[in-house]
């Protein structure tokens, strides 16, 4: 008498299984692909694409300047900004971001202001004393494309506020500081000394031309900032 052999039916989780692996390998192998740029991005579904969506700059004010910038300097400052909570330990509360920043300040003579007697000329008109204010530092310009955070170290607490910020890794604080301690440093730097040089050269060399032979340049009014 003949067995019969009788075969065992189709899973019915094996074809449903097979397709969705199927497909999540393929976006896997699509997604690698890409990130490993062998896919041009306009066939990588995974592409990102940037649309600068920024309106037109909006002027806001006119300044004539009646000024001559006689220096500038380029300084870096490495700022070290730590906050600790008083109680608890640096790994729950507490930051610490090293920041180098770059910035540039000039240092310049405020022409507008001058009045008709800032000029004297002799009756022979060879000779000229021209009075000047001192000379001025700007305000620092931080190159943000030059400055960057080296570390920035931060607690449990501190990363769950970053969390739910709408500015995350604020570094205005460090952009402030760095600011602050260039401004120092141009201060200290006899940046304004060279502005003043270089005016003088300048305006000697402009009334030369003109046929003056004996110039005097005096600075004699109190320097300031705008």
């Amino acid at each position: 008498m003949a067995r019969s052999v009788r075969s065992s039916p189709p899973s019915r989780w094996s074809a449903p299984l097979a397709v969705p692996l199927v497909l999540v390998l393929l976006a896997a192998a699509v997604l690698v692909a890409g990130q490993l740029r062998l896919l041009p991005d306009s066939l990588n579904p995974f592409a990102t694409r940037t649309e600068d969506r920024t309106g037109p700059a909006l002027l806001k004010s006119l300044k004539d300047m009646s000024r001559y910038e006689g220096a500038s300097g380029t300084f870096q400052v490495v700022v070290d900004l730590e906050k600790d909570a008083r109680f608890l330990p640096d790994a729950v509360r507490g930051s610490r971001t090293l920041f180098v920043g770059t910035g540039s300040v000039g240092a310049y003579v405020d022409l507008g202001g001058l009045g008709e007697d800032a000029v004297t000329v002799t009756d022979d008109r060879r000779g000229a004393t021209v009075r000047l204010p001192r000379a001025r530092l700007e305000k620092p310009a931080l190159d943000v494309d030059r400055s960057y955070a080296v570390t920035k170290e931060r607690g449990l607490l501190d990363r769950l506020g970053d969390f739910f910020s709408d500015n995350p890794g604020d570094e205005r604080e460090v952009h402030r500081l760095a600011v602050r301690r260039i401004d120092e440093a141009a201060r200290e730097s006899g940046l304004t000394a060279r502005a003043e040089r270089n005016t003088q050269e300048m305006l000697e060399n402009l009334l030369r031309s003109l046929g003056f032979t004996r110039i005097s340049v005096v600075f004699e009014r109190p320097g300031g900032r705008d």
